[in-house]
């Protein structure tokens, strides 16, 4: 079974303000979330071997948090900024997930994106060919 990724960003802040001791990174708040969504999910694929939540320290992408990659062996990989750690935010990328998932070559048309990640597309990157 392919398994597909979702790297979140666990350093990303969208706050200039400096973040209280015990306080959550936006970041680490929406890899919480995302975990937890998808284990109450009722779509198999998400809480199957076929994704892969992993945190990840930076994506390089400071100005523009909180940033997520979707990535998958011969599928392209999209990166995605500006998210907000909030319930729609959350389902829109499982919802792109699914659509990954699903996708033999995980192509997605643009206007299949679930609507708030269509201005968080920040870029596609090709898969990388295997000889």
């Amino acid at each position: 079974m392919t398994v597909h990724t979702l790297f979140v960003c666990k350093s990303c802040h969208r706050s200039e303000e400096e973040l209280a001791e015990g306080q959550l990174s936006d970041g680490s708040r929406l890899v919480e979330q995302l975990n937890a969504l998808s284990e109450t999910t009722c779509n198999e694929q998400l809480q199957s071997e076929a994704l892969k939540i992993e945190p990840v320290e930076c994506l390089w992408a400071c100005s523009r948090g909180c940033v997520v990659a979707v990535s998958s062996p011969e599928k392209p990989t999209y990166l995605f900024a500006d998210i907000v750690p909030e319930e729609n935010a959350n389902t829109a990328l499982l919802d792109f997930l699914k659509l990954y998932i699903n996708s033999r070559k995980g192509a997605i048309a643009w206007k299949k994106f679930p609507e708030v990640l269509q201005p968080a597309i920040v870029a596609t990157i090709p898969s990388v060919k295997v000889d």
